[in-house]
């Protein structure tokens, strides 16, 4: 059956979006290996499991934690814990369920008693977390504590920076509490509910940032009499 000029170039775009999609995973999946065999730091000598993160290959947002804890250690899945389910909590009352983000660590194998990670551990698993936001592109990075917010903020602090995005290339990157921070200071909760409670707006916002920066950058075609 032939297509019609509209059908045919409707279906290119769903075969390019498809094989990119593709592509994306099989880049992820390559870093989990990569990750569960990693000797880089001094980590994996006492951990269970690498914990190289999960989700969407094409998700919108991606959540940067910490490190693994114990029931990620064991499990090699990220926020599987109690501090995992208060996280799927804020997603439903955002909007979002598990499967449409992905979730990584700073570091991808637990330290030891839970301790917080040192900054060569942090360095020895940064090109995995590079590669991943490569691979998936997405339009808003949460991080989520205070040793990923250091990443794109570093120096300031997460009690007087949490829940304000900025922009940082063409992406837009929100730092918020950990969602273990609740549960160590239950006055923390409210304000965690509060940030996440405002990441639709702040992706429906870049998201148009966007789309106005592809238009400007892609003016359309006018046509001429000749």
């Amino acid at each position: 059956m032939l297509l019609r000029g509209g059908q045919a170039a409707k279906s290119q775009r769903v075969e390019v979006e498809v094989t990119e999609a593709m592509c994306a995973e099989q880049q992820l999946e390559q870093i989990a290996e990569e990750v569960k065999d990693c000797t880089l730091c001094e980590l994996f000598r006492t951990a269970t499991h690498g914990v190289p993160g999960e989700g969407n290959a094409d998700a919108k947002i991606l959540f940067i934690g910490e490190g693994p804890g114990w029931h990620e250690d064991q499990q090699g899945k990220p926020f599987v814990g109690a501090s995992g389910q208060f996280l799927t909590q804020l997603f439903e009352s955002a909007g979002l369920k598990r499967d449409d983000v992905f979730i990584t660590n700073i570091v991808k194998h637990r330290p030891p008693s839970n301790r917080d990670p040192l900054p060569d551990e942090m360095v020895a698993c940064s090109s995995y977390l590079e590669r991943q936001i490569d691979a998936i592109d997405p339009e808003v990075i949460v991080t989520l504590g205070r040793f990923s917010m250091s990443k794109y903020f570093p120096g300031d602090r997460i009690s007087k920076i949490h829940g304000k995005p900025k922009t940082i290339g063409s992406r837009l990157v929100v730092p918020m509490y950990h969602p273990a921070a609740a549960l160590h200071n239950g006055s923390l909760r409210a304000t965690i509910e509060e940030d996440f409670g405002r990441l639709p707006m702040f992706l429906a916002e870049q998201e148009e940032r966007r789309s106005k920066q592809a238009e400007d950058d892609d003016p359309p075609l006018q046509a001429t009499l000749f």
